[in-house]
């Protein structure tokens, strides 16, 4: 009797101790979410699948879980798939990224979670890695909403626009520091905050290339990475409250 109660119990715990989060594609045109973990125990949801316009996946992650999800266009994964099976954000793997190295090919709009931060949420929408798709993260508990509503594509600086649909549309909006990796400089890049630029002391917005396109246009999330004391860039919750949060591509 007492071997099934502390069963019970168990299998209890370890429901009580699933998170929640529901991913909508509110987009006019299927797109390939992808998730990766980079700490704590993996979900059960695989690590890339098709999402056509406005429909949703709900799926449960650990309470460690420390990961991203984000969203691909313009994919094809029937020949060599892999990070060029799409237009931006593909990853190793193809559909199915990589769960050890696939993170993701910039530029992508990230939402990013840590639930294991000793009582409290850690999650934002970030811009680090350039852009690829308006993004916003709700929950149900009524904490900070990290958002970027915006289409970033059209209106980006030239040197940091694309890549481009075969239409000539651009679908993505470059980091400055993705820029400087293209260029192979980032040894000591202020926009990667990078060798002499490795601090948030010796790395502050201002030195960022075009810093304020992305934080004026999307002021509830990260511009760079070092973006914290903009205070609209990492967004809390208590762990206590366990909530549940929706990304939504396209809101």
């Amino acid at each position: 009797m007492r071997s099934f109660v502390a069963l019970s119990l168990a299998m209890a715990s370890a429901a009580a101790a699933q998170r929640t989060l529901t991913v909508y594609n509110a987009c006019p045109l299927t797109i390939w979410p992808a998730l990766f973990t980079s700490s704590g125990g993996r979900p059960s949801q695989p690590t890339g699948w098709s999402a056509a316009s406005f429909t949703a996946v709900t799926f449960s992650v650990p309470s460690d879980w420390d990961g991203r999800v984000w969203g691909r266009r313009n994919c094809d994964f029937t020949t060599n798939p892999g990070p060029n099976s799409c237009l931006d954000g593909g990853c190793n793997g193809g559909l199915l990224c990589d769960v050890n190295t696939g993170t993701g090919v910039p530029p992508a709009t990230l939402a990013e979670f840590n639930f294991n931060g000793g009582g409290t949420d850690f999650y934002d929408v970030s811009l680090v890695d350039g852009y690829n798709l308006p993004m916003r993260v709700d929950n149900n508990v009524g904490c900070g909403i990290p958002s970027c509503p915006v289409d970033l594509g059209p209106n980006c600086p030239t040197a940091q626009k694309g890549p481009f649909d075969s239409t000539g549309f651009p679908v993505g909006c470059k980091s400055a520091c993705t820029v400087d990796a293209l260029a192979g400089n980032t040894a000591n890049s202020p926009n990667c905050c990078t060798g002499i630029y490795g601090t948030q002391a010796t790395c502050p917005a201002s030195g960022v290339t075009n810093y304020h396109y992305f934080k004026d246009n999307c002021p509830n999330a990260y511009a760079y990475a070092y973006d914290e004391p903009s205070g609209t860039a990492l967004w809390t919750c208590a762990t206590s409250k366990n909530a549940a949060y929706t990304i939504t591509f396209c809101p």
